[in-house]
């Protein structure tokens, strides 16, 4: 055999191999739980892509839509500001308005609108999948991850992203139909272009010439972030167990951004901490910044 054909032979071999650990890696997850005639609870707090709801027996659960990240209209501290900060660069509305003031405030209406819509569309009774994953959040209520499905078959997060309410972003698994996590992460990405290209939503307001600009920033803040908490921000004897830790909570890790935060998240449960080198993006290099961090009572 040539060299040439040895080397085309070997790579396809580590292909087959990571399509099979993909596939065993979503297998593996819990499976999801159907929870039909759910309806959804009023709250003053719900966003767009986390909510109050209740079962069909009478059990309520606060569900965080898998594969989508609504903008924050509840700004209460720094966390939340940074993140309508990150998400205003995402969609290029950061000069909208001709001030930041004027941004901040249309990006607020579009987290309004958002769970408007919510409200909206999840008016007549719906159906949530759930593996009951924790989802995290704000200390007052537990959350737990889910896909959506609304009385007429539409997927909430889908539905959200196409109308300009939602970007795709964030954590997701294997769906409900069987389509693999990161089959569904593309879907959503490619709904997001359509809704970029009929300016639906947010979309409307892009300031498209400074959209490059605005998410080079971004990501020079999230590498200068990643830098100045390279002793990590923890106070001595402060552990994570990476089971249990929120995104906010694991992006306090040295070198952990939001996307490799979810990608931790997406991988649970973890039987050791060496497990985490599974993790697409983290290396012996990072895992060894992170390790002393972490725990697994």
């Amino acid at each position: 055999m040539s060299s040439a054909k040895g080397r085309s032979h070997a790579v396809l071999a580590l292909a087959i191999l990571a399509a099979t650990l993909l596939c065993v890696s979503d297998a593996e997850a819990d499976p999801l739980n159907r929870l039909q005639n759910c309806t959804l609870v009023p709250t003053d707090w719900a966003d767009g892509d986390s909510f109050r709801v209740r079962t069909e027996g009478g059990d309520e659960h606060t569900i965080r839509l898998y594969g989508v990240d609504c903008i924050e209209w509840h700004v209460t501290d720094e966390t939340d500001a940074r993140r309508l900060r990150e998400q205003r660069r995402y969609f290029g509305i950061s000069e909208t308005g001709g001030s930041p003031e004027e941004s901040i405030r249309l990006a607020k209406q579009y987290g309004e609108r958002a769970a408007a819509a919510v409200r909206d569309l999840l008016g007549e009774p719906f159906t949530v999948f759930t593996a009951y994953s924790d989802a995290r959040g704000d200390g007052r209520y537990k959350r737990i991850y889910g896909f959506v499905v609304t009385v007429d078959g539409r997927d909430l997060s889908e539905t959200l992203v196409l109308l300009g309410l939602a970007r795709a972003f964030g954590v997701s698994r294997e769906t409900f139909s069987g389509m693999t996590r990161d089959e569904y992460r593309e879907r959503l990405k490619d709904f997001e272009l359509i809704a970029a290209r009929e300016t639906a939503g947010v979309w409307s307001h892009t300031i498209w010439k400074n959209l490059p600009e605005e998410r080079r920033q971004q990501r020079e803040e999230e590498r200068e972030m990643s830098f100045a908490t390279g002793t990590a921000p923890f106070r001595l004897g402060e552990l994570l167990d990476p089971n249990l830790a929120a995104r906010d909570e694991l992006m306090r890790l040295p070198g952990i951004g939001e996307a490799l935060a979810s990608r931790i998240i997406e991988g649970r449960p973890y039987e050791t901490l060496d497990d985490l080198l599974r993790v697409n993006g983290i290396g012996e290099s990072k895992f060894s910044k992170i390790k002393i961090f972490l725990t697994l009572p």
